[in-house]
């Protein structure tokens, strides 16, 4: 038992000497976290979670979230020893050009990263959309003898973590909908950058997640793994409410000179020190990145097990297939980023007519028209599904009495939702989509940004786009929210100009697998574009298309998104009249039409046709792309005002006649 235990002791301070000597390699990184929080990652690793290095994407697999992700180290340190795609010089190559071991975890770069994580909170908040996809998809194809989704939902949080309001916001949500899947440790080491977190940071976690309805637990010494591992286990025995296991540690245990110190936080030891270190932990200090046969078969050894429990799930979904054929093949589908057969045909065409129909509405109708088809579609509002339309009326709503239900109420939480959005875009099998103003997009700015940085596709609808919501005035009115979207890599944003176009971006959204997108709604009314007169709203899948051609050549092209394209059409109308060709172009997304060819581009701009006018109720910043300097820019250059949207659209000269006079401007 004794030889066990000091072989345990060994592991645990190889994960720290692995840690110090690639930060110190790097010359750049974050010791303290991986020496301190050593023994609770080999708790998980060794002893705890259901894993299979040999196929990091099982469908089953325990999901590990190092929310405190500065610590990468100590998951890098992890998925080598336990025999993941990740070898000795990739942990030499910490932090270096084009390493899969970046400074902080990066899903898709490296085997066994379930989420990017970095910006604090955001780790522990995608572990609530984790938590949430797993219970759906459990209510949904877990059979009596048929468990095919226990998995349960690990993280490693820090101080910092909890100082987020984020974190907040999802802890709320979590022990409201009691999602016992979710296990947390804290890292409760007192260090941040600053110093002591009691410089900022002196309330009682413990209590705070009490009243949030969570498990809570506290392991006074962080490297007493017994304790650690009886807590992990107690908190596995709680399935109703989320469990937090507050861990005290000690940033950079074993370091004689930088323990419990800022230092240690975010730079390395040093060559003196690392000495020390491994000195007191019985290893050479003359060798570096040193793992012992005896460490490194206890870790195969820990990686193995994984590779069994798989194949037995391998053999249970193999007789869920037998017994359960439909909702197998479903799933199997969903696993390969397919869509079921027939959805499409479920999109609905809207005929024009008298009544106007607002971009909001018309994509309710067709969430509520395609969602039978798309089972794995679930989503909700952040308290706004009235205004956004969201509700999928057939279905009751996720909740801790019902999982199965497939309408999301987030609450007041924008930013949470977010982030919930992201865990459960890297689970196969659900299509999550969250709602909420396009004000607001400012709220979930990092949860947009790390899906775009990992290219996976939450679908978020913006709705209260522009000034034309009127009334509430200049802090609701979005003005600089478009660019700001469209400034983010790997993004796909749409912005529809009627009911047609709506239907179409729901298509391009649900069919795109390659990043986030955002579709962007009208509170207003807007008219039903006569598609037998104009361009077929098929057009917007190009990202920006000839809606309505000039009489003659073109003179000058007219661009417009979202509820401005109606105007340039009543605007061309008149231009023609006057004997003026124009050329109408509805552009709903600038990124769509980049990835058009050469030719295409060409085909809608003309590089012979100079004199452009772009209009949309935002910033114009971007637009000169594509109006060139020949060309004008009908927008926003200040905040909005309180008023009613027609009076708005006077104030700021979003008329037809501004329109007219400003293309003719063009042309004297």
């Amino acid at each position: 038992m004794e030889s066990e235990n000091n072989l345990e002791q060994q592991a645990v301070d190889t994960i720290r000497v692995l840690s110090i000597d690639a930060v110190q390699k790097a010359n750049s990184g974050h010791p303290g976290m991986p020496m301190g929080a050593a023994p609770m990652g080999h708790v998980l690793y060794a002893h705890t979670m259901n894993y299979n290095p040999g196929n990091p994407e099982w469908a089953n697999r325990d999901r590990f979230i190092l929310s405190a992700g500065h610590g990468c180290m100590l998951q890098y340190s992890l998925l080598h020893l336990t025999g993941f795609d990740v070898s000795i010089d990739d942990l030499k190559n910490f932090r270096q050009l084009h390493s899969k071991t970046a400074g902080h975890p990066e899903h898709g770069l490296i085997d066994g990263v379930d989420v990017t994580t970095g910006p604090l909170g955001q780790g522990f908040a995608n572990g609530v959309g984790f938590a949430i996809a797993q219970k759906h998809l459990a209510a949904r194809y877990n059979k009596p003898g048929f468990p095919i989704f226990n998995y349960k939902i690990y993280a490693i949080c820090s101080d910092g973590d909890m100082m987020e309001g984020v974190t907040s916001e999802a802890a709320s949500l979590a022990g409201h909908l009691e999602l016992g899947n979710l296990i947390y440790l804290y890292d409760d080491n007192h260090i941040s950058i600053e110093g002591d977190t009691a410089i900022s940071f002196n309330e009682d976690v413990a209590k705070r997640f009490e009243a949030y309805n969570w498990h809570v637990q506290v392991v006074e010494d962080g490297n007493d793994l017994t304790a650690i591992q009886n807590a992990v286990r107690n908190a596995q025995l709680e399935t109703q409410k989320p469990s937090l296991i507050k861990v005290r540690t000690q940033i950079a245990y074993g370091s004689p000179n930088k323990v419990n110190t800022a230092g240690a936080h975010g730079s390395p030891l040093g060559p003196d020190e690392i000495k020390l270190v491994k000195e007191g932990f019985g290893f050479d200090p003359e060798s570096f990145f040193e793992v012992s046969a005896e460490v490194a078969d206890f870790y195969k050894k820990a990686g193995d097990k994984g590779k069994t429990t798989n194949q037995k799930w391998d053999e249970l979904f193999a007789a869920y297939e037998q017994e359960f054929p439909d909702l197998a093949a479903e799933y199997t589908l969903a696993r390969k980023k397919q869509l079921p057969e027939g959805w499409k045909e479920q999109l609905p065409v809207f005929e024009p007519s008298k009544d106007k129909m607002a971009t909001r509405v018309a994509s309710g109708k067709v969430l509520n028209a395609i969602a039978d088809k798309l089972p794995g579609l679930i989503g909700g509002a952040a308290d706004l599904a009235p205004s956004t339309e969201t509700l999928l009326k057939k279905f009751t709503s996720f909740s801790s009495e019902d999982r199965g239900g497939r309408n999301l109420h987030f609450g007041i939480r924008e930013h949470a939702m977010g982030s919930a959005l992201v865990g459960m875009a890297l689970t196969d099998g659900v299509i999550p989509y969250g709602a909420t103003f396009l004000i607001f997009s400012e709220y979930m700015r990092p949860p947009i940004r790390l899906a775009a940085i990992m290219k996976i596709r939450p679908i978020f609808i913006y709705t209260h786009d522009s000034i034309g919501l009127g009334e509430d005035g200049t802090t609701h009115q979005p003005v600089e929210q478009l660019i700001a979207l469209r400034a983010i890599p790997n993004i796909t944003l749409i912005r529809p100009a009627d009911a047609n176009e709506t239907a179409q971006a729901w298509k391009v959204a649900l069919e795109h697998n390659d990043g986030p997108v955002v579709l962007v709604l009208t509170r207003q009314g807007l008219p039903v574009l006569d598609q037998q007169k104009y361009g077929k709203a098929e057009g917007l899948e190009k990202g920006a298309y000839i809606l309505s051609e000039a009489s003659v050549e073109a003179k000058l092209i007219l661009i417009a998104t979202g509820s401005e394209v109606a105007l340039i059409l009543e605007a061309q109308q008149d231009l023609e009249a006057a004997g003026i060709p124009v050329r109408v172009v509805s552009m709903p997304s600038w990124e769509l039409f980049e990835k058009q060819d050469a030719a295409y581009r060409e085909s809608v701009f003309p590089k012979n046709i100079r004199k452009r006018l772009a209009v949309e109720t935002g910033s114009p910043l971007g637009w000169h792309k594509y109006v060139t300097d020949e060309g004008d820019i009908l927008a926003m250059h200040t905040f909005g005002e309180s008023a009613p949207a027609e009076d708005l659209y006077k104030e700021f000269g979003f008329t037809k006649e501004n329109v007219i006079n400003k293309a003719k401007a063009l042309l004297d």
